[in-house]
């Protein structure tokens, strides 16, 4: 079945900019609350957010299999799991009801008027319920920095990391949208110089530019997914900032890997950018630097040219640019993960979510944490209001904004805005 959505010829009735991230060619989907207080699954095209349980219930999915109240849940989970023949009938559909010559749904105030909501008059919610989430440590440049910051240059990677997509299991529960604040943890860490560890606030909270994508169920308990396969069961992918506490990080780490330092929070792009969309900005990965084993050697292009940026902004001030990357820079691709998550059965469900760890591109410009751009704080940053930053201070806001673009189209996943507030102060009885 052709994607007939991405033509990138085609235009919208609706009112939209030039340079929106959400053209007719994107129609990601979310959940978001309405103006009546309706929780319901959405789209987005331009400034528009488009009720799609609205649209389902007038006939405008008619001859696509869909049950009656598959847009009218809290969640994207149950139509994440009808599969991809679903997923795209469903955004070609969408494409052709809101394209230029089509005048269905164009001249029909009355349904216009229970479809369309601007956006403030709706408020995004989380788009799936997340059973599980994985983290992987995917990019060579941002695991030579780190470890070259606490071991060695000719030790910085580890003996595994150029053999296996490394990754370990977070806690879904602290994965939050865009624009709702998280609190400064507490925990244990070891000073310099220090004899006994202390408790206390992190001074090292940081951000981690990543990118994750979400699964629809893919396999039974004890079946592996092929590597050339992976992409049938990834429904789309969001911004991803993985929250750190550096210096929780460092004292708890060993033996096991990241625990309190990471579970506190971590903040999403409410809009998930499917597949499909993706599809033209396909990319070669770096090439291998070791004889890959067989279950993680693919064919085709596996990367997307995903352009990031990572801003900072203080409270009162304006928004400082801190560094510029791309996804494509990652050494472990979408199907490796995937591959090598599921190699030994491991059982994968729709709305799991996989983050690809720290972006980081070659050059100190496209460092994507702030434990590289200020060198584990030895280089502290200079921001224009005069203020410098090694780390992320309390009523800081970091703001990350992705999107891809070509000479045809620019399809963008829109922005994560979180602001850190201080250590979290139980109300007094």
């Amino acid at each position: 079945m052709s994607i007939t959505a991405n033509d990138p010829k085609r235009k919208t009735w609706l009112e939209i900019s030039k340079d929106t991230d959400f053209p007719i060619q994107n129609i990601p989907f979310g959940v978001f609350l309405t103006r009546d207080d309706i929780i319901t699954i959405g789209t987005r095209i331009g400034d528009f957010a488009i009720d799609l349980g609205a649209l389902h219930q007038l006939g405008y999915f008619e001859g696509i299999p869909l049950t009656d109240d598959i847009f009218l849940q809290d969640t994207l989970n149950d139509f994440i799991s009808d599969g991809k023949k679903t997923w795209r009938l469903v955004r070609n559909r969408i494409a052709e009801i809101f394209d230029e010559n089509n005048e269905a749904l164009k001249n029909n105030q009355e349904h216009r008027n229970v479809v369309l909501f601007t956006l403030d008059e709706i408020e995004m919610q989380m788009p799936v319920q997340v059973g599980d989430y994985t983290d992987f440590y995917s990019s060579k440049e941002h695991a030579t920095n780190v470890g070259s910051m606490f071991r060695d240059k000719e030790n910085a990677l580890l003996p595994n990391w150029l053999h296996i997509p490394v990754g370990y299991h977070g806690r879904s529960s602290s994965i939050v949208t865009s624009h709702i604040p998280i609190h400064r943890p507490k925990g244990q860490t070891m000073p310099e110089d220090a004899k006994e560890p202390v408790f206390g606030p992190s001074k090292q909270v940081d951000f981690e530019m990543e990118m994750a994508f979400i699964t629809t169920d893919a396999n039974l308990l004890g079946e592996p997914i092929p590597v050339d396969e992976a992409e049938e069961y990834i429904f789309g992918m969001v911004m991803f900032n993985d929250w750190s506490a550096r210096d929780i990080q460092k004292w708890e780490y060993a033996p096991l890997g990241p625990f309190l330092a990471k579970n506190f929070a971590s903040s999403i792009s409410p809009w998930i950018v499917t597949m499909d969309a993706l599809e033209p900005f396909r990319t070669e990965g770096p090439d291998p630097e070791k004889e890959l084993m067989s279950y993680l050697k693919y064919t085709g292009k596996k990367s997307f040219d995903i352009n990031l940026e990572v801003y900072l902004k203080p409270e009162g001030s304006e928004e400082n640019l801190l560094s510029k990357t791309n996804y494509k820079y990652l050494y472990w691709n979408m199907s490796q993960q995937l591959a090598h998550h599921t190699i030994n059965g491991c059982p994968v469900n729709s709305g799991d979510m996989m983050a690809s760890g720290t972006i980081s591109g070659p050059t100190p410009d496209t460092y994507g944490s702030m434990l590289e751009l200020s060198w584990k704080g030895e280089k502290p940053i200079k921001l224009g209001d005069g203020s410098t930053r090694s780390f992320i201070e309390d009523n800081d806001t970091v703001i990350m904004r992705g999107h891809c673009e070509n000479e045809s189209i620019r399809i963008g996943f829109g922005e994560i805005n979180t602001k850190i507030l201080p250590v979290f102060e139980p109300k007094k009885k």
